[in-house]
C-alpha cells in the first residue's frame, strides 16, 4: 500500500487559510495586505524553502547525532530566484549548510550533508525537478 500524506486546507475568509498537518500542529496560510491579504500567516512558496531546509535539516541533524560529531550551532539559509512571468516559480535555488563549532570534523559533516543532498532528502529531489540546485558548506570555527 502506499504512502499518502492527506492534508485539509480550509478557507478562513479573505485570504486566509488553515492547513492541517499529520503533526497535528496546523498552520496558516495568508497573503500580504498587498494583495488583499492581513499577512497574518506563512506564504506558500517560502513555505517551500523551510520545507526543503527542514527536510534536509532533519536528515543532517541525525547523522550529526549518529556520528557522534560536535556542534554547537547549525542553519541552513535557503536562497532562491523567482521567475519574473507567471506563473512565478523557483528555477534556481542555494542551499547553505552553516556548521559553527571548535572541533569541527569538516570531512564528516560535508559526508552528512552529501547524504542528505544526495540520497536521503525527498524534498530536495522534488526541487530539482523544476530548479537548478547549488549546495554550498561552510564551516565556522570558533
Amino acid at each position: 500500500m502506499p504512502t499518502t500524506n492527506h492534508i485539509t486546507t480550509k478557507w478562513l475568509g479573505k485570504m486566509a487559510f488553515e492547513s492541517t498537518n499529520p503533526s497535528g500542529l496546523n498552520l496558516t496560510i495568508d497573503a500580504g495586505p498587498d494583495v488583499g491579504g492581513e499577512g497574518k500567516g506563512y506564504r506558500p512558496k517560502a513555505l517551500m524553502l523551510s520545507s526543503l531546509a527542514g527536510c534536509s535539516g532533519l536528515d543532517v541533524a541525525s547523522l550529526i547525532k549518529k556520528m557522534k560529531l560536535e556542534v554547537d550551532d547549525f542553519q541552513i539559509d535557503t536562497i532562491a530566484n523567482l521567475t519574473d512571468e507567471h506563473p512565478k516559480f523557483y528555477d534556481a535555488v542555494t542551499v547553505e549548510y552553516h556548521f559553527h563549532g571548535s572541533n569541527l570534523d569538516e570531512k564528516k559533516l560535508q559526508r552528512a550533508v552529501d547524504l542528505s543532498v544526495e540520497r536521503y532528502c525527498g524534498v530536495m529531489e522534488m526541487f530539482r525537478q523544476f530548479a537548478k540546485i547549488e549546495i554550498k558548506t561552510i564551516f565556522h570555527h570558533k
